[in-house]
């Protein structure tokens, strides 16, 4: 047999083996650049989210990648619900989505795929529940700040800009105010927001910290400038701002899975159960979350009937999530026996 004719038939192997797998990528990355070859660097996927079909506009949802090299990159999806990072190498990397701002899942992706040592394909199924689906933005009226009437007309029209994802417009219209007026700390949170979605965390770090500077007890800008600081690696800068977030406003379950996830980041284990659970006893089904990250905690650490048994009480939370059945294995091979 020809050198040539092995050529073509490994080509035709390759193709029928796959065929499927490209054809998926391709969906998923088509409208970011074209077709994905097999040497290709990419991590992709879909997320379908559950239970928001009578929300009054599709909810904002966001994926992270934070792969082992440290490289962040965030996207935030349209209408498909698929997601592409080309040119990304994601083995080993973390992939997390958010729904309006809130982490609704997290998958820690292996050191090589199925498809190619260098393309990943993870999907999501999101179950949203009101929180999830409510657009965090919108501030408690103690922060409420007065405007003059020029401004109000703008901020209002920027809000409309915002809700139908209309980013540009919105940021264009919040500069114009903090020209106007630059002690409007809501407006400089709006646009920390804004930067943060872009990917932008030097922007997004400035306009939060100018904010807190007008208005230091401002919640929502501290929970989201630990935001920024957990995606630059900053972990002690995160733990430091989500602590007085969590002294500011106390009820906040946000501020204490944030927290948690930062002395977990920063491996100050015991710091975390202890955020960790704070939240959750303040949003028992919203933070369910937690008990996953407590798992994974307690797994690497050896002790597996205490991550069994926060799986064992996450299932009763969620028995409808899409590793309800490997979570279920989790639980028969490593029984908990207090």
């Amino acid at each position: 047999m020809s050198t040539l004719v092995r050529v073509f038939l490994l080509l035709g192997f390759l193709s029928l083996v796959h065929g499927s797998a490209l054809s998926q990528t391709d969906d998923a990355c088509g409208d970011r650049g074209g077709s994905i070859w097999l040497s290709s660097k990419v991590v992709y996927g879909h997320v379908s989210l559950i239970g928001g079909e009578n929300t009054r506009r599709p909810p904002k949802v966001t994926v992270t990648l934070m792969n082992a090299s440290r490289m962040t990159a965030s996207t935030t999806l349209d209408k498909t619900g698929n997601y592409c990072f080309q040119d990304v190498d994601g083995s080993g990397g973390t992939l997390v989505v958010e729904v309006e701002g809130q982490e609704v899942g997290r998958e820690v992706l292996p050191s090589g795929s199925s498809i190619s040592p260098k393309q990943f394909r993870q999907d999501f199924e999101v179950q949203l529940n009101r929180s999830a689906a409510t657009k965090p933005g919108v501030l408690s009226a103690k922060y409420k700040y007065s405007r003059i009437p020029e401004n109000e007309e703008l901020f209002e029209e920027a809000d409309t800009a915002l809700n139908q994802n209309d980013n540009k417009k919105a940021e264009d219209l919040f500069k114009k105010i903090v020209a106007r007026d630059p002690a409007d700390y809501i407006v400089w949170t709006k646009l920390g927001g804004i930067y943060f979605e872009k990917g932008e965390w030097s922007g997004a770090e400035k306009a939060f910290v100018k904010a807190l500077e007008l208005r230091p007890d401002l919640g929502p800008a501290m929970i989201n400038l630990g935001r920024v600081y957990l995606m630059q690696q900053r972990f002690e800068s995160a733990i430091a701002i989500l602590r007085k977030s969590t002294e500011a406003d106390p009820d906040s379950a946000r501020s204490y899975q944030l927290l948690g996830e930062s002395y977990l980041l920063a491996k100050q284990g015991t710091l975390a159960v202890e955020a960790l659970n704070e939240a959750i006893r303040l949003e028992p089904i919203g933070m369910a979350e937690c008990h996953l990250l407590m798992a994974t905690l307690y797994d690497r650490a050896g002790a597996k009937n205490y991550a069994s048994r926060e799986y064992k009480t996450f299932l009763e939370k969620v028995p409808k999530h899409p590793d309800a059945k490997k979570f279920a294995k989790y639980i028969k091979d490593h029984p908990d026996n207090p």
